[in-house]
């Protein structure tokens, strides 16, 4: 599985590199988790809102366009619009006058208030990290000796 992978060797140096950006990916998730449920969602519903809202599309996406954002089965997504469209956030669309199973979706005002809030801290958030970021990013690129 891994033979098509390059062989090459990692320093001492990019190792750590890639260990300190894993561990601030995991705190940054964490952290993200926290803030949603600040307000009552779980991180996948904060991801089920982001998915809707930052979708291009003027009529929202789709469930399978959804489950392809949320890297989700589209069963699990289904079930995860539930439960979210229960709480008032989302709603469920069907296409006038196309593919009637075809469904997409949108985020009711609820949904746009409360996104809006958890994106603004998520924002500060990631301005916050952009030097921490960049600092990987630098170091990643030291050349090999």
């Amino acid at each position: 599985m891994y033979e098509s992978m390059s062989s090459c060797e990692l320093t001492d140096q990019e190792y750590s590199t890639l260990l300190v950006f894993r561990a601030g990916l995991r705190r940054f998730l964490r952290w993200s988790e926290s803030r949603a449920a600040d307000v009552g969602l779980t991180g996948a519903q904060h991801q089920l809102l982001l998915a809707i809202r930052g979708h291009l599309d003027p009529g929202g996406p789709s469930v399978g366009e959804v489950a392809e954002y949320l890297c989700a089965r589209h069963h699990s997504v289904v079930q995860l619009i539930d439960r979210t469209e229960q709480l008032g956030l989302v709603a469920r669309n069907r296409e006038d006058g196309k593919d009637r199973r075809v469904v997409r979706l949108s985020l009711t005002e609820a949904g746009k208030r409360t996104l809006a809030l958890l994106s603004a801290t998520h924002l500060e958030e990631l301005r916050r990290l952009t030097p921490v970021v960049d600092a990987l990013a630098d170091a990643a690129a030291i050349p090999q000796a």
